[in-house]
């Protein structure tokens, strides 16, 4: 094997671990939709800024960086959530603190482009 087909091996692989790490943890957008329709919350951890820009109809806006201060929002912690974000990485920090904070019904739907069309 030379070394550019290693190289390329390489790249291959971390290239497909990379997209896979991403996805894990991800509920799929199928199954948001459903739960959503179900009467869980939706909620959009992206800035204000990016809500306005455009966001998923009947999201809730809570920014990552204010999410701590305003759990009172979400309750019950029974209540089913779905969080998303831009690209995945904000929601799946977001979906940690919950859990973290005792919300037991809370999934990660990652970037919005996933939730597609209703």
């Amino acid at each position: 094997m030379t070394l550019q087909n290693l190289l390329l091996a390489v790249v291959g692989v971390l290239l497909v671990w990379t997209l896979a790490r991403s996805l894990l943890g991800k509920v799929a957008p199928e199954r948001a939709r459903e739960m959503v329709k179900a009467g869980a919350k939706l909620v959009d951890v992206r800035s204000k800024g990016e809500h306005a820009g455009g966001h998923i109809a009947g999201s809730l806006n809570i920014p990552v960086d204010q999410l701590a201060a305003r759990l009172e929002e979400l309750e019950p912690k029974d209540q089913p959530i779905v969080v998303y974000c831009a690209s995945g990485m904000r929601s799946a920090g977001a979906a940690r603190l919950l859990r973290s904070r005792g919300f037991s019904a809370v999934v990660d739907l990652g970037g919005m482009s996933r939730w597609g069309a209703e």
